[in-house]
């Protein structure tokens, strides 16, 4: 198993993507600490890691918090010791519009996805520079290289990929390293919410997407575990786009643009 003897930190690990990586990171032989600032979400995916024979802590933990950050880092030294993988995935999205966007929902965003990144990645990184070793993985999102809205979102992911590039500079020679995912759309469940108010939402994005279809979970968190292995290991800095080909153009706009669309085939 790839991540066998290895302690991993991940953070918004209670739902969504970074329950699926806590998930992948225990079946690969990691020991996990799952933090959420909801208590019960994160004690329930330790549980679920749990009961298929994996090792899980729950952490209760706001990651945009220097106390809560502290407490979680050594709660997960005293459980399980020096972490080896941290994956900063917390998120929140409440700002849409620069007009629109009052100080605290900016303030609040750019807390809980940056801010918490910087924070976690302060704790742990003092341990990884002492033992030679250590990799960080930021979710980032394809808003950070792109516009697609929620101003105040996109440019907290904009600063993680920055924080990624710094991270992977400066500590590269003391063997640690840090890199980031750009995830596209992925079925979550915040999505899965606009999709009861709105059911065709997917089908409507999927038109974006070159593979013709939104993302799952499990492709970050397949991307996430390769780049945290010792498969990546001369890797770092650098964001994979895990988005389905939405950066590299759209089908749909190309041929609306020389007069070709059709809808039956687009």
């Amino acid at each position: 198993m790839r991540f066998a003897a290895r302690t991993a930190i991940v953070t918004g690990g209670g739902s969504g993507i970074g329950r699926v990586i806590a998930q992948r990171f225990a079946a690969e032989g990691a020991a996990v600490v799952v933090a959420d600032w909801v208590a019960e979400k994160a004690r329930a995916v330790a549980d679920e890691i749990e009961a298929s024979g994996g090792r899980a802590l729950a952490s209760h933990a706001d990651v945009s918090r220097s106390d809560d950050v502290a407490a979680m880092r050594a709660a997960a030294v005293g459980a399980f010791g020096p972490v080896d993988v941290l994956v900063n995935n917390a998120a929140i999205e409440g700002g849409d519009d620069v007009l629109q966007i009052d100080d605290a929902t900016w303030d609040r965003d750019l807390a809980v996805v940056l801010k918490s990144a910087f924070l976690c990645s302060k704790a742990v990184l003092p341990e990884m520079i002492e033992r030679g070793r250590g990799v960080i993985v930021n979710i980032a999102s394809v808003n950070a290289l792109a516009y697609y809205a929620n101003e105040s979102y996109s440019a907290a992911k904009a600063g993680m990929v920055n924080l990624t590039q710094a991270i992977a500079v400066r500590y590269g020679h003391r063997g640690i390293r840090c890199v980031a995912i750009a995830p596209g759309t992925i079925r979550t469940p915040i999505w899965q919410e606009r999709a009861d108010k709105a059911p065709e939402i997917f089908e409507r994005l999927k038109r974006w997407y070159p593979l013709g279809r939104v993302g799952e979970p499990e492709d970050i968190a397949a991307a996430a575990l390769f780049l945290a292995s010792d498969e990546a290991s001369w890797i770092t800095g650098t964001v994979l786009r895990v988005d389905g080909g939405l950066l590299a153009g759209s089908a749909r706009m190309a041929r609306e643009l020389v007069g070709e669309f059709d809808e039956e085939t687009a």
